[in-house]
């Protein structure tokens, strides 16, 4: 089996990233002021601090990677 074929792929998966992000624009906004809100401040960012928001973007995430011809 050739590791060549998986790098590939991988490389293919990758080129297609910024396209279907593009279309989950609202949801990575809102996870990105989530952070930032999180982030600022003294506290400390906790993990699951913004977790709704990121369901949000990786739910829209994969409708668009569904919705996209390979």
């Amino acid at each position: 089996m050739s590791g060549r074929g998986v790098w590939l792929r991988a490389r293919a998966r990758l080129r297609r990233f910024p396209a279907l992000l593009s279309g989950c624009g609202e949801q990575a906004a809102a996870y990105g002021r989530c952070v930032a809100a999180a982030a600022a401040g003294p506290a400390e960012l906790r993990r699951d601090a913004c977790l709704e928001e990121f369901r949000a973007l990786r739910d829209c995430f994969a409708r668009a990677a569904k919705a996209t011809p390979k």
